[in-house]
């Protein structure tokens, strides 16, 4: 076996957003041009130098036009990564492959969106036209039933979930919790100077029982960019850079778009367990050497399951770490101290690394002491991925 590693070969350099809103007022391309411009600025990198860029496939944003509008000159790789949230993290993978390999010196990442004022994930698939193509076919088999919407899909774990652990609803409740404290203090989170109570999280309305309203992620729109380039030349840039020791990507057990429930286990997450094992492996590290976790929060439930996969706590006892308030400032992981997806923006995760970056940095606005390594994660329910982040 080749002793070949990715960690420690690249690093993130530069962050650029817009703000997020509900009504941008502008193109995506825009959105994804001001983000990208930033995120150069802030790494001190001309964008004459950009020879590399990955992003989303359902980003609508084509690569060679963002790399035009940029004053981009040589384009050397372009990639786009598959299933929606999953691809969060491996867009920077990609990215950090591509500096390691020698394929390019500087690669931008970014995710552009109007996903409140001219599309919504949320509203559902019934009215999904049909399509002579597998994915299409796939979620035939779930909508006559009424599973026409990401919260029903992932209503069926969390059910199945509170079965067997002994969660509770309001388990689920001190997640949106914690995530609308962080962005209660955070000036660029949607729900800035917004905090909830738990009693707030229970008193709102079902979406697909068991998720309430408050266990739900925003519609956003907005823009997120991210600059990697080599370790190496890292050193020399104006801000500290946050060294990728781990970037990863999982499917395995019967994967499905957000719809396995042919699992032999449906309260588990086996992608994330995947993405986990790796990671650790890559950096030399464990979950005792992290020390805070940016853990991908469109719905409560599998943020709970996703502290269970990355080794945060045993299965079936995320119910008692929340409890315990281990996931808030001074707990033994704080997790999304931006606010996350339920309190900053949904920008399909992007948002979440760039805060990883933050608090390597030690600029947060919710900074948590003393930060060496950060685990990141990406969208769950499907094939996903995972960083992490880390001083050098």
């Amino acid at each position: 076996m080749s002793n070949r590693t990715l960690s420690g070969q690249a690093a993130i350099v530069g962050i650029g957003a817009t703000e997020f809103s509900k009504n941008s007022g502008r193109s995506e391309m825009q959105l994804a041009v001001e983000c990208v411009t930033q995120a150069l600025a802030d790494a001190g990198i001309d964008p004459s130098e950009v020879d590399g860029i990955s992003t989303f496939t359902m980003d609508n944003n084509p690569e060679i036009e963002v790399f035009r509008e940029i004053g981009g000159k040589e384009l050397k790789m372009f990639s786009r990564i598959h299933y929606g949230g999953g691809a969060a993290c491996g867009t920077v993978q990609q990215a950090a492959m591509a500096v390691a390999t020698g394929v390019c010196e500087v690669v931008v990442v970014y995710r552009a969106m109007n996903e409140r004022s001219e599309y919504r994930f949320g509203a559902g698939m019934q009215d999904t036209a049909a399509e002579p193509d597998f994915e299409t076919a796939h979620y035939g088999w779930y909508i006559p039933h009424g599973l026409v919407t990401p919260a029903s899909w992932v209503a069926m774990n969390a059910q199945r979930y509170l079965h067997e652990t002994g969660a509770t609803s309001e388990d689920f409740g001190r997640v949106a919790v914690a995530a609308r404290e962080f962005a209660a203090t955070n000036p660029n989170a949607w729900f800035y100077e917004q905090p909830i109570t738990l009693e707030d999280h229970q008193n709102s309305r079902w979406i697909a029982e068991p998720l309430r309203l408050l266990d739900c992620c925003q519609e956003s729109d907005g823009g997120v960019a991210l600059v990697i380039t080599s370790a190496e030349r890292a050193k020399k840039l104006n801000k500290e850079p946050a060294l990728i020791k781990g970037a990863a990507q999982g499917a395995c057990d019967d994967p499905q778009m957000m719809t396995h429930f042919y699992r032999k286990d449906i309260t588990r997450l086996t992608e994330v367990g995947l993405v986990a094992k790796q990671l650790y492996k890559q950096a030399g590290l464990t979950p005792d050497d992290i020390q805070s976790a940016i853990i991908y929060d469109h719905f409560t439930p599998f943020v709970l399951t996703q502290l269970e996969e990355f080794g945060f706590a045993d299965k079936g006892k995320a119910k008692d770490f929340v409890r315990n308030g281990d996931i808030k400032m001074g707990g033994r992981l704080p997790i999304n101290m931006h606010g996350g997806q339920l309190g900053e923006a949904y920008i399909h995760g992007m948002n979440g690394i760039a805060e990883a970056v933050r608090q390597i940095r030690g600029e947060a606005v919710n900074q948590v002491d003393k930060v060496e390594n950060m685990i990141v994660s990406a969208g769950t329910g499907v094939p996903t991925s995972g960083l992490i982040l880390g001083k050098g």
